[in-house]
């Protein structure tokens, strides 16, 4: 099947590893070129640029969270693939210690939601205002795909500054966003991917926990945790006018058939018989 996506400038953030590397990977296996995004490594996007070349793969780097950094990203991506057509807003950051809201301080609170949602909000800005000056011939393969989570969902014990930045990503900016951009690009859509568990560097270190892997997979019809190809696919083909043109709006949950969280283990549970 043709995606129709060759010479597609397609900007990828967090593109340095994990699903944003095998996004970028899947977008130049269809023709497409790339603005590979990192903040601070870029040295694993070196075997792209090996195998597809610079005038098809460019690294960029931008910390999101600067206002001043991420207007100056567009500007250098778009320097030398010209605007900005897809963009796929996959960065972001899981604290991987576990905090109760009762213990958790504003610090982390505000850390979390600035590199998870506030940057996705200027990413998305300041692709909209590149966007509107763009021709109408650019302007028909618009598409923004997020990068959402189970967590977004079901929320997350521990983890609630995360849960709660990527709920309002996937419903409140996605459902806003999508109504928006129509009236910039009348073609534009607008969806998120959101992931369960996915074998990266950022949850390899929890995944090696049995108990942490026998919870994420306890209420998991497939019973396996995910590769980031699993989820590379899905965003490629949510992008792509020629296969998605009429999907917008939508949370596509990539889960292995998630049912919910695994709150209590047998042993957590206490029954109490009348005598």
């Amino acid at each position: 099947m043709n995606l129709k996506l060759e010479n597609v400038h397609v900007l990828v953030t967090g593109a340095s590893g994990g699903i944003g590397l095998e996004t970028a990977r899947q977008f130049l296996e269809q023709g497409a070129k790339v603005s590979a995004h990192y903040r601070s490594q870029p040295s694993t996007l070196g075997a792209l640029i090996t195998e597809f070349g610079q005038g098809r793969v460019q690294p960029v780097r931008a910390d999101l969270t600067k206002e001043e950094e991420v207007v100056q990203l567009f500007s250098e991506a778009s320097r030398t693939y010209g605007p900005v057509q897809v963009i796929i807003v996959n960065h972001g950051y899981w604290p991987p210690e576990d905090v109760p809201i009762i213990r958790m301080t504003l610090d982390q609170w505000n850390s979390t939601v600035s590199t998870d949602l506030t940057s996705s909000f200027l990413v998305v800005r300041e692709y909209l205002r590149q966007l509107e000056t763009a021709s109408d011939i650019l302007k028909d393969k618009a598409a923004v795909v997020l990068i959402g989570s189970t967590a977004g969902k079901y929320g997350e014990a521990g983890h609630a500054d995360y849960a709660a930045s990527k709920s309002a990503m996937m419903y409140g900016l996605t459902l806003s966003l999508k109504n928006e951009i129509v009236k910039i690009a009348p073609r534009g859509r607008v969806n998120c991917v959101a992931p369960g568990w996915v074998r990266t560097p950022m949850a390899g270190t929890a995944l090696e926990n049995p108990s942490v892997v026998y919870q994420a997979l306890a209420t998991t019809p497939l019973r396996k945790v995910a590769e980031p190809i699993d989820i590379a696919t899905q965003v490629v083909l949510l992008s792509s006018s020629a296969v998605s043109g009429h999907v917008t709006g939508q949370v596509l949950m990539v889960e292995g058939g998630m049912e919910g969280r695994l709150l209590n283990r047998p042993e957590d549970i206490q029954v109490v018989t009348r005598a």
